[in-house]
């Protein structure tokens, strides 16, 4: 009796784990309490559970019904006004409550670092009881990067404005939000989305970069097979050992003579400046592994207090050893590597460091040592063995720089909010991309209308913070690579719903992160209520329309009234040229409310006219009557510097 008794009470606990087995509801990270949704608009709601699962949502006295096909579901709310608080329950095999849920606007704020600059480094800021706002939510993206667009972003908590979590958050975003809540008496829901020193193409989608050809050698590489980076690496690990046996460590003499033992005779061995290429050295044209050694007496520590060894990145592959012992090895020579340093190998003194690096075609050697320069300098070098790079078989490897990688932050930061209901973007980016700004001109456009087309809500709001001023204004007129990208900024206003909040006036000269943030916000508030929200009374910066020759002068047109803050009604940052196309500092005045004229003495017959063409002007006196700058603009179609520069991408 005993033993049948047992025997029920393991089958019975058996049924019960195989019952639990199955997959709960789940919902993407973004679902939460405190969380804003969109008003006016069918809110989807989605997530996984196991295949055919019913799952039902109870909000504002409704219930709603889905079925989980192939582990996943969704159910679209019907538009709501703005309000709440509100509770949502998510019910399947288990349920999910989110409460203190609001509807009013949600907005993206994505971009670099100018948007990911925080709240509690701004300067001028309002007084810090203004954070203290319960109709504001904030939700900062966990990043994460990818060669597939993702189900989910990898993190992030929606919270309460006040004035502890307000002072982490996008300083551009939040007082954006917050001069609109002020205004429109609504929620606002603000999702930082960004991360400092990246560049537009990081941003774009698989489909949107496969536009342009110089993207191609890339897609085709990584896009194109259509794997996770996860994927690809269980793909290699699957296949690594027979690589490594018939190509990777092959011959190597480094290998079969243990170079990496201290106590290995460098006495012959040269020396050569890392971080670099080899090639940009004494090997030129060397393909294979060439054995690298250095002496330390101690190593920097990690955020964890643990000794690492960081080589930045290494190109193609390599391994790494600390007194004789493995720390690490890695693959690929975009990614960015770091190796814990056990304690117990670690020497007092003398910690001998090697590397063997292997390049499989190109250039190789240690040659981004940026986040880590205590490792730059003489290292003792041997060339170990030389490989025909033609016959090597190069494995697909997860390969990817988080600052210059295509489509990876799309793929793992925005494609998962795409079947979010908002209500806009706002866009601080292009320092990253100054150097090919002619092309900026080209994929910001496709990048707005592939994200548009991907959240398929129409010609959703977008609006961009052009670039601020910057550095020393030159003494003669200059081209400049940073007025090129405001012009590639606004060049977007072509596109429909797209806004402008220019900047050139409250930058600093020698910070490429300015400190007033709060007057970005409100001009992007401003050119929202003014775009967006149809409040007429609220203007955004004046515009150049047109131009006139007039004699020795020509008279420009804006599309708003224009008036001059110098007393004296001279206006500074204006330049002209003649038949020869060389731009000289020009005289100008204010004609009538829209109207300016510029002219310069020597200049008979003048035939362009640039104003505020560099990266820093001297003042800036040209405001309308809201106290908004006048956009700077050429009228002149000459050949830019960064004419047909664009992203080069070779293994």
């Amino acid at each position: 009796m005993t033993k049948h008794r047992n025997s029920y009470f393991l089958s019975i606990l058996f049924l019960m784990a195989f019952t639990n087995a199955g997959a709960n509801v789940k919902l993407p990270v973004l679902f939460q309490n405190n969380m804003v949704l969109q008003r006016d608009k069918p809110c989807n709601i989605w997530g996984t559970a196991d295949n055919n699962e019913a799952v039902t949502i109870s909000f504002n006295n409704a219930t709603y019904n889905a079925t989980a096909i192939n582990g996943k579901w969704k159910i679209t709310l019907p538009a709501q006004t703005a309000g709440g608080p509100y509770q949502i329950i998510i019910k399947g095999k288990n349920t999910i409550e989110l409460n203190n849920v609001l509807f009013g606007d949600v907005w993206i704020c994505g971009g670099q670092s100018n948007m990911q600059f925080s709240v509690k480094e701004a300067n001028p800021k309002p007084d810090t009881s203004t954070f203290n706002n319960n109709q504001i939510r904030l939700f900062t993206v966990g990043i994460g990067t990818d060669f597939v667009p993702q189900d989910t972003i990898k993190g992030g908590t929606w919270k309460v404005a006040n004035a502890k979590d307000v002072n982490g958050f996008t300083a551009v975003g939040f007082f954006f939000g917050s001069y609109l809540q002020q205004h429109l008496n609504i929620p606002i829901g603000l999702i930082s989305d960004n991360l400092g020193a990246t560049a537009i193409e990081e941003w774009m989608s698989n489909e949107a970069v496969h536009q342009f050809p110089q993207f191609y050698n890339f897609y085709n590489t990584y896009l194109a097979p259509h794997k996770s980076m996860q994927q690809m690496n269980d793909d290699f690990e699957k296949m690594k050992s027979s690589w490594n046996k018939k190509y990777y460590l092959k011959d190597d003499p480094g290998l079969t003579q243990q170079w990496y033992k201290p106590e290995t005779d460098v006495s012959n061995w040269k020396t050569m400046n890392q971080p670099s290429h080899w090639e940009d050295n004494e090997l030129k044209d060397y393909d294979g592994s060439v054995w690298f050694r250095k002496s330390y007496d101690s190593f920097p520590k990690d955020f964890f207090g643990n000794a690492n060894i960081n080589l930045g990145q290494v190109d193609d592959y390599h391994i790494c050893w600390v007194n004789g012992v493995k720390v690490g090895e890695a693959y690929g020579n975009m990614n960015m590597t770091a190796f814990k340093i056990p304690d117990s190998i670690i020497k007092p003194k003398n910690n001998i460091v090697a590397v063997r690096v292997f390049d499989a075609g190109g250039k190789g050697g240690m040659y981004n040592m940026f986040w880590s320069p205590y490792w730059a300098g003489k290292w003792r070098y041997k060339k170990g063995v030389k490989i025909d790079a033609s016959k090597f078989k190069r494995p697909l490897v997860s390969n990817a720089y988080i600052f210059g990688t295509p489509a990876i932050l799309y793929n793992a930061n925005i494609a998962p909010l795409t079947q979010l209901s908002i209500k806009g973007f706002i866009w601080y980016q292009g320092e990253a991309n100054t150097g090919r700004a002619e092309e900026y001109k080209q994929l910001l456009p496709a990048m707005i209308t592939d994200w548009r087309k991907h959240f398929g809500q129409g010609d959703l709001p977008f609006l961009i913070v052009q670039l601020p001023n910057l550095g020393k204004e030159p003494e003669q007129p200059e081209n400049s690579e940073w007025a090129e990208l405001r012009e590639a900024q606004a060049s977007t206003l072509a596109l429909p719903n797209t806004g402008l909040a220019v900047t050139i006036d409250i930058g600093e000269t020698d910070n490429l992160h300015p400190h007033n943030k709060l007057a970005v916000g409100n001009r992007l508030a401003m050119t929202a209520l003014n775009m967006v929200y149809d409040i007429d009374s609220i203007e955004v910066s004046a515009r150049y329309k047109s131009m006139q020759v007039v004699h020795d002068s020509i008279i420009i047109t804006f599309d708003n009234n224009i008036v001059c803050k110098n007393k004296y009604g001279y206006i500074h940052g204006f330049a002209i040229a003649g038949s020869d196309s060389v731009f000289h500092w020009a005289r100008a005045y204010v004609k009538n409310d829209n109207t300016v004229v510029v002219y310069n003495r020597h200049i008979s017959s003048p035939v362009a006219v640039r104003y505020l063409w560099s990266s820093q002007p001297d003042e800036v006196d040209l405001y309308n009557k809201k106290g908004l700058p006048v956009a700077p603009f050429r009228t002149d179609d000459f050949k830019l510097m960064t004419a047909y520069k664009k992203f080069n991408y070779t293994e």
